[in-house]
């Protein structure tokens, strides 16, 4: 860190650790851009990183794991809010009217794989967790009772009561299926809503569109759930207004119809997965407990979250890993175990559960939408990057070009990732981001 310090080039280094927004493994590039006049081929401009520190230019890692980088994660978690706070209020290219259109919030559960602790709580007073006086006794011995009340950062949350009984393979099994059940229950959810209204399912997109943004959350268990958003619009999409018959309550019907409907099954073994019984579906407002500010928050926490969560790895995890010298919860190895060793079947090789070990099987996005839901993630990163040039342009940091008369040849390359543990320390106190644990080296600096 003093080494650091006293390099005549700190200044610079500090200037493109604050333009990287504080991120903890930015991305090391070496080349060169140069803009020439297309007429006359006359240089007009040239930036190359060998004048940098160290030669490279270090750019954010844009990783949306919180466990990864914080700071780049929470760019990933404001574009989140904003894209899904669009959709209900309006701005983004969305009008405000859509403000006005029938939107409910629905939270999509997975079934019961075993008993497991859990925090219970009553008026705001912790309840035990599995108190029963005639508790029965599982094959294995234990008893199928507990009457500690866990506090919120017990350890022991989401582990089962008896491992032994616990349906590992099935848990697995269905992280690995929630993204199939939840196309189908979005087909289901049109069909129905259909149906309700005496229409065909082509009929009803000359009247109403069906459109949602979902995100998926791991519960502490170690299996995903579905948070979505999901609203009527007319034929056009948000720009239309649904027809007066498409309301809330039908559309809570064929919410409630076709979670329960849909199914999603596995030959090879033989078993049929569904969603839990568990199901949550309230109306959003604009006032109220439920605001479209809460859901939109709500939301976006989570799509900077994965399995880690649970007490896992955010890498991949080899199949010539040693699983038991891994630094996971003992329930977390397990569910890791099962990937690996259902991974071997050949007929569920399409579900590459050995490949998404370290998802406990999950292999589908965390934050989707349907097409005409609001803006897109895309749309929000070009308008804050065209914000950043015309920055550079103001401040005479970059040239003003006329771009279609302007040629631009670049060539880059990836030299290595990561900030030393010195680095680190200095990065964190430049940026005011603060250090989740010791710092450590990330990469090797060329």
């Amino acid at each position: 860190m003093i080494h650091r310090l006293n390099q005549p080039d700190y200044d610079r280094w500090a200037n493109q650790i604050k333009r990287t927004g504080g991120c903890r493994q930015p991305i090391h590039l070496r080349g060169k851009v140069e803009h020439y006049d297309q007429v006359t081929g006359h240089l007009l401009h040239r930036y190359s990183t060998t004048t940098e520190p160290g030669g490279v230019l270090r750019v954010p890692c844009k990783t949306r794991r919180a466990s990864r980088c914080p700071a780049c994660a929470e760019v990933y978690r404001a574009d989140t809010y904003q894209l899904v706070r669009a959709g209900l209020v309006g701005g983004k290219g969305v009008p405000e009217t859509v403000s006005s259109h029938p939107c409910l919030f629905v939270t999509l559960t997975a079934p019961s794989f075993g008993a497991v602790h859990a925090r219970r709580e009553k008026n705001g007073k912790a309840l035990p967790c599995h108190a029963r006086r005639d508790a029965p006794t599982c094959p294995h011995g234990r008893a199928m009772s507990c009457t500690d009340r866990h506090s919120t950062d017990d350890l022991r949350l989401g582990e089962p009561l008896c491992p032994d009984c616990y349906d590992y393979d099935g848990s697995v099994l269905f992280n690995a299926l929630s993204p199939e059940l939840w196309r189908r229950f979005t087909l289901a959810l049109r069909r129905r809503f259909a149906k309700l209204n005496g229409l065909t399912v082509k009929a009803l997109r000359e009247h109403v569109s069906i459109a949602f943004a979902k995100v998926a959350e791991y519960q502490r268990r170690g299996v995903v759930h579905f948070h979505a958003v999901i609203r009527l619009d007319g034929p056009d999409g948000p720009n239309s207004p649904p027809p007066t018959w498409a309301t809330t309550d039908a559309l809570t019907q064929a919410v409630r119809h076709a979670a329960t409907a849909v199914t999603a099954e596995l030959k090879p073994l033989s078993r049929t997965f569904r969603w839990g019984a568990q199901l949550d579906v309230r109306h959003i407002t604009l006032d109220g407990d439920l605001t479209e500010q809460a859901v939109a928050a709500y939301i976006a926490k989570y799509a900077t979250k994965a399995a880690e969560c649970v007490g896992t790895l955010d890498r991949r995890i080899q199949p010539l890993d040693n699983l038991a010298a891994l630094p996971v919860r003992e329930h977390a190895r397990r569910l890791i175990a099962a990937c690996m060793r259902l991974g071997s079947h050949p007929g569920l090789a399409d579900l590459r559960l050995t490949h998404w070990a370290h998802m406990l099987g999950f292999r589908g996005h965390f934050s989707t939408k349907s097409r005409h839901y609001s803006t897109t993630l895309g749309e929000l990163r070009a308008a804050r990057e065209q914000h950043m040039r015309n920055q550079e342009i103001t401040t005479g940091r970059l040239p003003l070009f006329d771009e279609d008369t302007v040629l631009v040849i670049a060539h880059w390359a990836y030299v290595g990732q990561g900030l030393s543990a010195g680095d680190q320390l200095l990065a964190a106190a430049i940026t005011g981001t603060p250090l989740s644990g010791p710092a450590r080296s990330e990469a090797t600096h060329e």
